[in-house]
């Protein structure tokens, strides 16, 4: 039978199915913290699975299980040190943080009506994806700074730090790709208005730091499955 290293070890490799099959078996026959801990993650990583393959019904029961497991789970940084190599423990308060995301995850894929009170349609496709986004980001372990921050008319999706590094995000939404790419949208006048903004945070914050751009392409729809590519340092067309 597998540990729960051994678990945080399949995870890390993107064997997230694996991990979770272990982890259940682990967790039949040990409820310590540890045990604990290695159910609720993988848990976690199947529900996001579930809910992009639009099996919601699934889903919602490993919802129910991670609602009984949250009690039981080591939560604070003291945890860092015996699975360091886990990003998941590199922060107090993340179990219960990532359950808050996978309630706003389910009821987004459950009550797609509720994305009306963003206004058209494309602005709703806009909010869910963005809201993808800062998911994917903030579980590569980027530092979520700011969500469309505003200079006048124009806006900047996302702004991260990655290490020493500033990432401003463009996030793109498409149903699907069947006219162009969503990152074709970033044309020339787009790019422009971006730099704008980015300079002007830079200096209002009175930062000074290397940063990058990266663009950040959803294809999909709520509650169905979808598709993130992630296009890091995206090239600008600097005048």
């Amino acid at each position: 039978m597998m540990t729960a290293k051994d678990i945080f070890g399949l995870r890390q490799q993107g064997r997230k199915e694996e991990a979770y099959e272990a982890a259940r078996t682990l967790y039949a026959a040990d409820k310590s913290p540890y045990a604990s801990l290695a159910m609720f993650w993988t848990a976690v990583d199947i529900l996001r699975l579930r809910v992009g393959e639009g099996r919601l019904d699934e889903a919602n029961k490993i919802f129910l299980a991670l609602e009984r497991l949250l009690p039981n789970v080591p939560d604070h940084s003291s945890q860092r040190d015996v699975y360091s190599s886990d990003t998941s423990l590199a922060k107090g308060g993340r179990a219960q943080e990532a359950f808050s995301k996978c309630r706003e995850l389910l009821e987004m894929g459950n009550m797609p009506h509720r994305l009306q009170e963003y206004g058209p349609a494309h602005l709703q496709m806009g909010v869910w994806g963005e809201e993808l986004a800062t998911e994917y980001l903030s579980e590569k372990g980027y530092v979520i700074l700011e969500r469309d921050w505003r200079s006048g008319h124009r806006d900047i999706d996302i702004i991260a730090q990655q290490d020493g590094c500033l990432v401003f995000v463009e996030v793109k939404t498409r149903r699907n790709n069947d006219f162009r790419r969503p990152e074709q949208a970033v044309d020339y006048n787009k790019q422009h208005n971006l730099l704008r903004a980015i300079n002007h945070y830079i200096h209002y914050c009175h930062l000074n730091m290397p940063w990058r751009f990266d663009v950040i392409t959803v294809v999909g729809m709520p509650g169905c499955h979808h598709e993130i590519e992630h296009i890091e340092d995206f090239q600008l067309h600097r005048r």
